[in-house]
């Protein structure tokens, strides 16, 4: 593959980490979700329905499309995409957190004041 068609794909990478006060809420609109899809199969349905009452990230990904980031975005045709959640032990507090860490490398300049 020449440079120039290489060029012409970019990798966007979207890490997101969520708080959920109101789990009944998110199942519940997640339930409604799959109620709604009138293409999903009877059998996908019900299996779907039991999973996102068992786990709130199942329920999330369920109602999250990371596609819609770039739906309307000219100029840019999605090439291929794929997503993921899962419970996560989260402390704003902790250095594994740190928001201007790249690529799982601390950067100490940014801690001394």
């Amino acid at each position: 593959m020449e440079t120039s068609e290489t060029m012409r794909f970019i990798r966007l990478r979207v890490d997101l980490v969520l708080e959920v006060p109101d789990p009944d809420a998110l199942t519940g609109a997640a339930l409604e979700h799959i109620k709604a899809d009138e293409y999903m199969p009877d059998d996908e349905r019900s299996h779907a329905e039991a999973t996102v009452r068992e786990d709130e990230a199942e329920a999330l990904a369920y109602l999250i499309d990371p596609t819609d980031l770039v739906a309307e975005v000219p100029g840019v045709e999605l090439a291929q995409a794929s997503w993921s959640t899962e419970p996560v032990d989260y402390d704003p507090d902790s250095l594994e957190w740190d928001i201007d860490e790249e690529d799982g490398v601390f950067n100490e300049e940014d801690d001394r004041a």
